[in-house]
């Protein structure tokens, strides 16, 4: 069950079934909630090539996500371009702790880290959704 964690449905008997999620599910809930966060200008490619960040539009945002799932527990590793001018540790900061809410509250799975790896620095506006 690399791919999928099992969760137990609460106040339900177990004979009953569960709950199955996907790291692409949570990969998508988290990239949401990153890109809510300001300074964040978009979600780039796990690998640089030729030192150049691809910026990912929303279609494409759990690209720029890794999602390992341990029992009830996740780490989430985001890659993320940030807005120039902005201080880079607040909005880390910022993204590990909407993050690390969202998907406690939404899913009901501990958080135990979100990795913020900024890829590069843009100027300009947030990817659109085209």
């Amino acid at each position: 069950m690399d791919k999928e964690t099992r969760l137990q449905a609460l106040g339900l008997a177990p004979a009953l079934g569960g709950i199955f999620i996907s790291s692409e599910a949570i990969a998508m809930i988290a990239g949401i909630a990153a890109m809510e966060c300001y300074g964040i200008v978009g979600m780039s490619s796990r690998t640089l090539q030729d030192g150049i960040a691809e910026l990912l539009g929303r279609e494409n945002l759990t690209r720029g996500i890794e999602v390992e799932i341990d029992g009830d527990s996740v780490i989430i590793d985001l890659y993320v371009i940030l807005e120039y001018g902005v201080k880079i540790n607040e909005v880390a900061q910022n993204v590990i702790s909407r993050v690390k809410y969202t998907i406690e509250t939404q899913l009901g799975l501990k958080a135990d880290r979100v990795n913020v790896n900024v890829q590069g620095v843009r100027i300009g506006v947030k990817a659109t959704t085209r």
